[in-house]
């Protein structure tokens, strides 16, 4: 078992990212594969896109997979190949998801449709992600999985509502995780606000700046924020499981 003493050195460890390709995703990566870690970069087309990232990873050994989070046997079947190539999976990063911006109070264009896709990514295919890699992770005796929430979750204002409510199950089910698959497996939440990526579709440069103009720390977060904190929960934060740490410069308050 875990004495979860800080880690100085993620040598010898496997951390899969689903959503590698992204920018949360890549910039994980790069920080946790320069700390040693060999990592496996996970989407629907990561052996199309992400070879040229591949090359700016230290080290050695990392690899791309082909798998979608809204298809289970996907994700069972890259578990195996991952099991297959490196035989074990220390962390596993479920930084994937989808959105589109509908206004709050615009109820009709939230359709049925939208709704099944937003759960069905930000919600089901965490969860699926997480049981295609629960065996490797409890295998490992020190596993990690940190999902990228979004403050959404809990302050109740996101892309639209049902990007609000995959967040708050998200984070609710983490907590739940945490009790059941403890101690062999460590579950956290990183919450970003307002983040510089092409995440949702239609926000620009105009609404970077006035968000962070409102923002307390004056600045909308990075990828590299995120993926910052995303590291303190692999290598620092190890006694805690079950809980959310916020990125978002005050935002929430």
């Amino acid at each position: 078992m875990s004495t979860f003493q800080k880690l100085d050195s993620l040598s010898g460890k496997v951390a899969v990212i689903i959503g590698g390709n992204g920018a949360v995703g890549f910039t994980t990566a790069k920080r946790l594969a320069a700390l040693g870690a060999t990592c496996v970069l996970m989407s629907r087309s990561a052996q199309e896109k992400g070879q040229e990232q591949l090359q700016l990873l230290e080290g050695k050994g990392h690899f791309c997979l082909n798998a979608s989070i809204t298809d289970s046997p996907s994700l069972m079947s890259a578990a195996r190949e991952v099991e297959a190539r490196l035989g074990r999976c220390d962390i596993l990063v479920n930084s994937a998801g989808f959105t589109k911006p509908v206004p709050a109070a615009n109820l009709n264009d939230l359709t049925d449709e939208l709704i099944d896709d937003v759960l069905k990514a930000n919600f089901r295919g965490v969860f699926a992600s997480i049981r295609a890699f629960e065996p490797l992770l409890r295998a490992s005796g020190d596993g990690l999985i940190v999902n990228v929430s979004s403050i959404a979750g809990f302050t109740g204002v996101g892309s639209n509502l049902a990007y609000v409510a995959a967040k708050a199950s998200l984070d609710i089910v983490s907590e739940s995780l945490a009790k059941v698959l403890a101690p062999a497996i460590r579950v956290l939440c990183v919450s970003p606000g307002v983040v510089d990526s092409g995440f949702v579709p239609g926000r620009g440069a105009d609404f970077n700046e006035k968000t962070g103009a409102t923002t307390p720390l004056k600045r909308i977060g990075t990828p590299d924020d995120v993926a910052v904190a995303i590291e303190a929960c692999v290598t620092h934060l190890r006694f805690s499981t079950g809980t959310r740490i916020v990125i978002d410069g005050g935002r929430h308050l």
